[in-house]
């Protein structure tokens, strides 16, 4: 073979790995699995995306705002997976916190104590 067309094989190859290597598109709004919020992830600087609260159910009392960023730094980390923190409105408090996406489901993990305790919450994208 030619260099010319080695080389155009080569940048094929490469083209389709750096492709098959990027994380799946979390962007956009999603419903949490209770049905009482909807969080909308966008880009926020850094190469992270974050997450705010753009939707309430009316008849659910809570302490979340419209509005008010509940995910921050979520970078990427390995494939469909964004690692970064979590903010917990019912407890006010912040945690590490973990995102994977497996198709149309977004699985959040809040963890403290060092990973040891974890809750995980699964979201569904919306409209």
């Amino acid at each position: 073979m030619t260099s010319k067309i080695l080389f155009t094989i080569a940048a094929a190859g490469m083209a389709f790995a750096a492709t098959s290597a990027l994380a799946a598109d979390a962007t956009g709004v999603w419903l949490r699995d209770t049905g009482a919020s909807k969080v909308k992830f966008a880009p926020c600087g850094g190469g992270a995306l974050c997450g705010t609260i753009v939707w309430l159910k009316p008849d659910v009392e809570t302490k979340s705002k419209v509005g008010q960023r509940v995910f921050f730094d979520m970078k990427p980390d390995g494939a469909d997976a964004w690692k970064g923190s979590a903010f917990n409105p019912e407890d006010g408090n912040n945690y590490s916190g973990k995102m994977s996406l497996s198709g149309g489901t977004l699985t959040t993990q809040g963890c403290a104590m060092g990973g040891m305790i974890c809750k995980s919450t699964t979201w569904t994208r919306s409209n």
